[in-house]
């Protein structure tokens, strides 16, 4: 199964994060699917790739509950 979570980026005390496409089995670090978006909670700042965010959504997969929240105030749904 396909999940759309985040993916921890940057240093110490500054993390950044990547939205990805990832499998249920791989670990927050591991190799993703496709990249599809990016926040930076410290800066309060998003990027996402909706057309990609929908085709994941499609076909089945099930995003964590912070990146539904993201995607709620970017307004995707």
């Amino acid at each position: 199964m396909v999940k759309l979570r985040l993916k921890r980026c940057g240093r110490k005390q500054r993390a950044t994060y990547r939205i990805v496409a990832i499998d249920v089995e791989s670990r927050r670090e591991g190799r993703a699917l496709r990249e599809v978006g990016f926040y930076d909670p410290i800066k309060d700042q998003t990027s996402l790739d909706v057309p990609a965010i929908l085709h994941f959504l499609e076909r089945g997969a099930q995003p964590t509950e912070t990146v539904h929240d993201i995607s709620e105030k970017a307004k995707v749904f």
